[in-house]
């Protein structure tokens, strides 16, 4: 299915590894320009390489988005090397899971600093392109935000708050051209979950194949998701094939989420 994304530009932030870097290498197989952002300069060249070994056109800002001025500086690395934004994906962030009673004030400021706070300053440094080109923005949250649990307070917290947030955005992007929409992946293949994923192999002793059956059995899904799905999901909603829906919350998670 041609999607019409031959030569838009898009923005993903965490594009060194995981989902970001799933996102961005789907969207560049679709013919789009890619700005590449995270911290780890050597992670984001080699998605870099990756994207112009096949003849995509690509370029890297190294950088901590929890520092209030790097959404500006940012933003104006886009506009400098590609002259507008047509796509924008506010994927960056990871959090702490744990007992709720362990858990710092710190964490929990470390766990709104960068998904939430920093995509937030984004979306206002980034929407004044959005607007000039009519383009779309999505946000990358977790099935957490709709299925709380214990041991997941902060990410469950923050991933609810970045749907509001992004329904938030939708109303605004009526008035502005600017479709926006919040995706909530569920367990997905990254090194993420290898690490959870060994780290119960070692704990318990038991196969690896046993423990991933686990927690697919526990969180309630067919199998886990991989940065692909993810990726084609994406590469769907920004393009002209999607242009109807806008404000939606997505749950994108192997059926997980029981409830309507």
């Amino acid at each position: 299915m041609e999607l019409g994304l031959k030569g838009k530009v898009a923005l993903v932030t965490g594009s060194s590894r995981g989902i970001g870097r799933g996102i961005a290498l789907g969207l560049a197989e679709q013919g789009c320009d890619l700005m590449l952002t995270a911290r780890d300069v050597k992670a984001l060249e080699d998605v870099a390489q990756a994207i112009r070994a096949k003849q995509g056109k690509s370029a890297v800002r190294a950088l901590d988005l929890r520092e209030p001025s790097a959404a500006e500086t940012l933003v104006e690395a886009v506009r400098h090397e590609f002259g507008g934004l047509d796509i924008l994906v506010n994927n960056a962030g990871a959090t702490k899971r744990g007992d709720f009673f362990a858990l710092s004030d710190a964490d929990w400021q470390d766990g709104y600093a960068l998904k939430f706070f920093a995509h937030v300053r984004l979306a206002r440094a980034a929407w004044p392109l959005l607007k000039e080109r009519r383009g779309a923005l999505i946000a990358i949250g977790g099935t957490s935000g709709r299925k709380p649990e214990k041991q997941f307070t902060i990410g469950s917290s923050v991933n609810a708050a970045v749907a509001a947030f992004t329904k938030c955005l939708a109303d605004l992007g009526k008035q502005d051209g600017v479709r926006v929409n919040c995706i909530h992946p569920s367990l997905v293949e990254t090194e993420r979950q290898w690490r959870r994923i060994r780290g119960e192999v070692e704990r318990t002793g038991e196969p690896e194949a046993k423990i991933r059956a686990q927690f697919c059995r526990e969180a309630g899904l067919i199998r886990y998701g991989t940065v692909e799905d993810v990726a084609n999901f994406v590469s769907f909603i920004v393009s002209s094939r999607a242009t109807w829906l806008h404000g939606a919350t997505l749950d994108l998670d192997g059926g997980e989420i029981p409830v309507l």
